[in-house]
């Protein structure tokens, strides 16, 4: 494990990224993945890295994973089942990938090991990145990309972008649905049973509530879309097009949706039809099939490519992404964290957080408190410790950019 060493990189952070993998299992946030820009040169970030957020501290660490590592990617798809993390697709220097790998993240030891699934049975999707997926009832279940395709692989679910004839290989869009099924190991293209399926896309995002899985938005050619669709993972029946009552978000892709209750969708960020970088977010109701815009989300600090996952007190965790349009700036990638409440603390919480901000304050106070809640109230000093020295980190940056801008 390499972590960071205090005092002076004790509250370090996970390195700026896009386009990489996170997801939530206990108390941590692990990122894996993605690609930053370093002189106008796409960089993949270590493919033998792994960083976890502690939650409640707000601690990073990195430590150094083993095993069949997949290689350096962005675009992959992470998510999570039962404790372990599986990495799919996504794009290399070498091209697009189709294969799976998985790591124990409830690892007893400290150590991460990554496993390439090789054993399966089924047949895998073609390679692409850019893609979605839904976890339900142990499988996995991805729909879309951006990927390739040999001749004999056309079929009506690939919207064709670009070819080389020489190779007869065709560059496109998916809209073709595959699931995996972790215990058997198996892989299987379920039978579509009615309903109109999504035009094929990518970037696009997928959330599950209950039996249905939802996707919102995404690309295909020059087109961004703001199409709501759902697909019961019971019976593979598409919704078609969900109507939407009110108004609705723009047209993006590269944005996140995030599960927030059980009838409930948050929907951060992205990049909209005409390039620019969103910041805005909304809650979509599937009781109602209305969207609500949140008016006091900050809007400097618009995020695409970017990860969003639910913690564990029901606040939703954005992570990386970039800025800028990364088609025209690639500059814009991000590093920090941003944490967005979006149903109320518990009363414990709040009390925690009260004197993790006023420590300096309560220092004589703080050993009166009962023993059981303690080392919570050490974890949230440091959480509140961390957070001021980023803050004020941020502002000496952006103020030695000023004064060299003038």
């Amino acid at each position: 494990m390499a972590a960071c060493a205090p005092p002076s990189q004790q509250f370090c952070v996970a390195e700026e990224r896009s386009g990489h993998c996170a997801v939530v299992e206990g108390n941590f946030l692990y990122v894996w993945g993605g690609y930053v820009s370093i002189e106008e040169n796409e960089v993949y970030l270590p493919n033998d890295e792994l960083w976890l957020y502690e939650i409640d501290s707000g601690l990073w660490t990195m430590h150094l994973m083993e095993g069949e590592l997949p290689t350096s990617m962005s675009g992959s798809c992470g998510a999570c089942i039962n404790g372990k993390l599986y990495i799919f697709g996504g794009f290399d220097d070498k091209g697009y990938s189709n294969r799976l790998y998985y790591v124990n993240l409830r690892t007893r030891n400290g150590t991460y090991r990554w496993k390439k699934i090789t054993d399966f049975k089924g047949q895998p999707p073609t390679p692409r990145d850019k893609l979605s997926c839904w976890v339900y009832k142990d499988r996995l279940i991805y729909f879309g990309g951006y990927g390739c395709r040999k001749h004999n692989e056309l079929s009506d679910c690939f919207d064709v972008h670009d070819a080389f004839w020489e190779g007869q290989i065709f560059w496109g869009w998916h809209n073709d649905v595959h699931a995996f099924d972790t215990n058997t190991q198996t892989w299987f293209q379920p039978t579509i049973r009615g309903g109109v399926p999504p035009q094929p896309r990518a970037a696009h995002t997928c959330a599950v509530l209950g039996n249905k899985g939802y996707i919102f938005g995404g690309r295909v050619l020059q087109t961004r879309m703001n199409d709501l669709h759902c697909l019961n993972l019971d019976t593979w029946i598409w919704s078609g097009r969900i109507h939407i009552s009110g108004e609705k978000p723009k047209d993006r892709s590269w944005h996140t949706l995030t599960p927030i209750a059980d009838d409930k969708l948050f929907l951060f960020g992205g990049l909209s039809s005409d390039n620019v970088p969103l910041s805005d977010g909304w809650i979509h109701s599937v009781t109602t099939n209305g969207w609500k815009q949140l008016t006091h989300l900050p809007k400097s600090r618009p995020r695409l490519w970017h990860t969003a996952c639910l913690g564990i007190e029901g606040e939703v965790m954005i992570f990386g992404g970039s800025k800028d349009d990364l088609h025209f700036l690639d500059t814009g990638h991000c590093s920090d964290l941003l944490i967005f409440q979006t149903q109320p603390y518990s009363l414990l919480r709040l009390c925690l957080d009260c004197i993790g901000k006023n420590a300096s304050l309560l220092k004589n106070q703080i050993s009166w408190l009962p023993s059981k809640i303690l080392p919570q109230v050490l974890k949230k000093i440091t959480f509140w410790a961390a957070a001021n020295h980023r803050q004020e980190k941020k502002a000496e940056i952006e103020r030695q950019e000023q004064i060299n801008v003038t």
